[in-house]
């Protein structure tokens, strides 16, 4: 009667009577089976998408490892199936590869392990159905156990707190209720600043007058020592500018007191954002309201704008042809002007000519050279062929060893006739191209 095997671990049950003698070889590798399924750590070497991970019947395999720790340079996710499908397994996983690592037995579902990730994973075994799941997480350890009833939000309060145990315990007997705790709620004044309070004889209704006063204790302390008057300081009653559009006029030259601007027209720098020096371009200006109104409705950036700094006006023609003037806008017809005003280049000398076309190597563009025709068709003058279809040649037309073709286009200056009653395929040729 042949052998049986453990359907988890591959581990070899002899039927009875059976390997007399024999019987210690497979006693030997079901202890190294048994040795694997409980301490082994396996390398599995992983390489392209997919992997198969085999449990062997009766024979050491990667598949009885109870860890197993994936390497290799797979080419993108790699599958690794579990088999036989059929076989309960728990394994402690590690992915030390530079990709993610998908984990599968069945159609039941699949755990995939991210690149440098490890868990703790079983396969049910129930076949072509059969599923792998990832209980790590259920290791967490719980708060609610352990009796805590805060909220993680509310514990998430003292994340990067930096008070003291003595600093919490002055809270210890304070009889004030939540509400009114939270008017603390974003204060950012240090313990000195909250200590200015102590000893203040001002009545809450003194202090609130500071209800939803923005401005830092810096910008409160430009006050002191102000000496302007309840009814000056109420001007600013109503005023809906922010610290920095008033900022802005810090440093103006303007004097207030001869401002006949109503209040209307000043909450027109209502959301400006010119500085103080932009607004001082306006100091001594001479335009008139009508003048400043140009600019209603302008749609131009700033940068846009600025593009006409310096720019003086258009050209005129005879600046456009000059082309020494860089302050004058120039249009389609200026431009056209002063191109048609550039003289053309003078014609070269009969000298210059000579000088070039004597210092030209043979076939050269413009250079001309006596060839024969390779072809079997006529050439007229004028006609042009490429420079593969002729061959260097002597006035008779004689070709000398070694045989040469230029390169190139070339034009016939002559007559290549091949047809003819005497014919003759060698001619001048100018080299064109």
């Amino acid at each position: 009667m042949p052998s049986l095997f453990t359907s988890n671990g591959g581990l070899e049950l002899p039927a009875d009577g059976e390997q007399d003698g024999v019987w210690g070889d497979t006693v030997n590798a079901n202890m190294q089976i048994i040795d694997r399924l409980t301490n082994g750590v396996g390398a599995v070497s992983l390489a392209g998408t997919t992997h198969t991970l085999t449990t062997l019947n009766g024979a050491l395999s990667d598949g009885q490892y109870s860890l197993i720790v994936f390497g290799g340079s797979p080419s993108g996710t790699n599958t690794v199936t579990l088999a036989p499908n059929d076989a309960e397994k728990v394994y402690f996983v590690r992915n030390t590869t530079a990709q993610s690592i998908v984990l599968t037995q069945g159609s039941g579902g699949d755990v995939t392990l991210l690149a440098g990730d490890g868990a703790i994973i079983y396969a049910d075994g129930t076949g072509t159905g059969a599923a792998v799941v990832d209980f790590t997480g259920t290791f967490a350890a719980s708060l609610t156990s352990l009796g805590v009833t805060a909220t993680a939000a509310e514990l998430n309060i003292l994340d990067g707190a930096t008070v003291t145990t003595s600093e919490l315990n002055i809270l210890d007997g304070v009889t004030a209720s939540t509400a009114e705790l939270n008017i603390l709620d974003g204060v950012t004044a240090s313990t000195a600043e909250l200590n200015i309070l102590d000893g203040v004889t001002a009545t809450t209704a003194d202090l609130n007058i500071l209800a939803g006063v923005t401005a830092s204790t810096a910008e409160l302390n430009i006050l002191d020592g102000v000496t302007a008057t309840t009814a000056e300081l109420n001007i600013l009653d109503g005023a809906t500018l922010t610290t920095a559009e008033l900022n802005t006029l810090d440093g103006v030259t303007l004097v207030l007191a001869d401002v006949a601007a109503t209040a209307a027209e000043l909450n027109i720098l209502d959301g400006a954002t010119v500085t103080t020096a932009e607004l001082n371009i306006l100091d001594g200006a001479t335009v008139t309201t009508a003048e400043l109104n140009i600019l209603d409705g302008v749609t131009a950036t700033a940068t846009e704008l600025n593009t006409l700094d310096g720019i003086t006006g258009v050209a005129s023609q005879v600046e456009a042809e000059a082309g020494t003037d860089n302050t004058k806008l120039m249009t389609p017809l200026r431009t056209k002007q002063a191109i048609a005003a550039i003289p053309a280049p003078p014609a070269p000398t009969t000298s210059q000519v000579l000088t070039a076309t004597a210092g030209a190597s043979v076939g050269e563009i413009g250079t001309y050279a006596l060839l024969r025709s390779a072809g079997f068709s006529d050439i007229s003058p004028g006609g042009t062929t490429a420079g593969s279809g002729l061959r260097y040649a002597t006035a008779g037309g004689t070709i000398t060893a070694p045989v040469t073709s230029p390169s190139g286009t070339w034009r016939c200056m002559g007559y290549v006739d091949i047809s003819g009653a005497n014919p003759d395929d060698t001619t001048v040729f100018l080299r064109i191209a």
